[in-house]
C-alpha cells in the first residue's frame, strides 16, 4: 500500500485474493480441473457459434440471439477464469488496484449484456408462438440489432455507474479479498467508507438488471404457455414447448445464481459460500449452455455434425 498516494482516498494499490483454497496441495487439481472446464466452455460456444454460422437452418432471430449469448458466454468466462488459472500457478494473487477494478467492470458489463439478452431471447419465443402472423416484421433484423444495443447500452450504464461508484471508496487496509475474482460485496466488506450509497445503488441496479428483466420473461411465457395450451395436438403442444425448454432452463439456472449472489450484502460470513455461486455463475453456466441448447434441438445437432466432420449443408 502506498499511504497518500491519492490524498486520503485509496491508498491500497494492490488486493490478495485468496482464491478458491489455500491448500497448496489442492491447487494443481483445481488448475487442471478449471482448465478443462474453461477450454470445454470456450471450445463449446465456438462450436455454437460455427453451427449458426454455417447452417442456413439456424439463420434465425432465435438463434441470432442464442449466437450473442455464446459471445458473451466467452467473454464472461475469459474475464474471470484465466487470472484464477495463473493464480493457482503460482500460489499467490495479487491483483493491482486498476486490474481489480477493471475485471469488476468488464464482468458486470457482460453479464449485464446477459441478463436482458435472456430477456429479448423470451419476447423472442412470446412473437414466435403468440404472434406468428407478424413474427418477421415486429422481429426483423433492425430490431433483432436494436435489442441488442440497447441490451448492451443499458449494462454499459449499470457497469459503468457501479465501477465509478467503488473506484471513489476509501481502501486503507486490510486488501484480502476473501474470493477468486473482483467482485462488489467482496469489495464492500475491505472499504473503510461509508458503502451505504454502494449498497443502494447495487439494490437500484439488481431491480433494473434482474427484477425487471425476470417480470418480462414470466409475462411473455405465461402468454406463451396460455397459447400453446391452446393447440389442440399434443404433437404440436409438445414442439411448442421444446422450442422454449431449453431458455428457461438457462434463465433458472443464470437468475438462480445471480440472485443468492447480490442480495445477500450483509452476510459476510456467507463468502465461502459464494465462491461456491460464484463458480455456478461464473464457469458451469457458460459451460452448460451449449450443451443445454443443443440437447434438444436436431438442428443444432445436425449443423454441430457437419461443422466437426467438415461437411457442407444441404442445399
Amino acid at each position: 500500500m502506498e499511504p497518500g498516494a491519492w490524498g486520503n482516498r485509496t491508498t491500497v494499490t494492490e488486493f490478495i485474493l485468496l482464491g478458491l483454497t489455500e491448500n497448496i496441495t489442492l491447487q494443481p487439481i483445481l488448475f487442471v480441473v478449471f482448465l478443462f472446464a474453461y477450454v470445454v466452455t470456450i471450445g463449446g460456444n465456438l462450436s455454437i457459434l460455427a453451427a449458426i454460422f454455417v447452417e442456413p437452418k439456424l439463420h434465425t432471430p432465435m438463434y441470432y440471439f442464442l449466437g450473442n449469448l455464446s459471445l458473451l458466454d466467452i467473454g464472461c468466462v475469459t474475464v474471470t477464469v484465466p487470472p484464477m488459472l495463473a493464480c493457482l500457478l503460482a500460489h499467490q494473487c495479487r491483483v493491482p488496484y486498476a486490474a481489480c477494478i477493471s475485471q469488476l467492470f468488464f464482468f458486470h458489463l457482460l453479464a449485464g449484456v446477459d441478463c436482458h439478452l435472456l430477456t429479448a431471447m423470451a419476447y423472442d419465443r412470446y412473437l414466435a408462438i403468440c404472434q406468428p402472423l407478424t413474427y418477421s416484421t415486429r422481429m426483423s433484423r433492425e430490431v433483432q440489432g436494436a435489442l441488442v444495443a440497447i441490451c448492451c447500452t443499458v449494462s454499459f450504464i449499470n457497469a459503468l455507474t457501479h465501477t465509478v461508484a467503488v473506484s471513489v471508496l476509501d481502501f486503507c487496509g486490510p486488501n484480502v479479498v476473501n474470493h477468486f475474482y473482483c467482485d462488489l460485496p467482496p469489495l464492500f466488506q475491505l472499504s473503510c467508507s461509508s458503502t451505504h450509497l454502494n449498497g443502494q445503488l447495487l439494490f437500484v441496479g439488481a431491480t433494473f438488471m434482474g427484477v425487471f428483466p425476470m417480470i418480462l420473461i414470466s409475462v411473455s411465457y405465461a402468454h406463451v404457455t396460455a397459447a400453446v395450451l391452446r393447440i389442440r395436438s399434443a404433437e404440436g403442444r409438445k414442439k411448442a414447448f421444446s422450442t422454449c425448454g431449453s431458455h428457461l432452463t438457462v434463465v433458472c439456472i443464470f437468475y438462480g445464481t445471480g440472485f443468492f449472489s447480490y442480495m445477500r450484502l450483509g452476510s459476510v460470513s456467507a463468502s465461502d459460500k459464494d465462491k461456491g455461486i460464484g463458480i455456478l455463475n461464473t464457469i458451469l453456466s457458460p459451460m452448460l449452455n451449449p450443451v443445454i441448447y443443443s440437447l434438444r434441438n436436431p438442428d443444432v445437432q445436425g449443423a454441430l455434425k457437419r461443422v466437426l466432420m467438415g461437411k457442407r449443408p444441404p442445399e
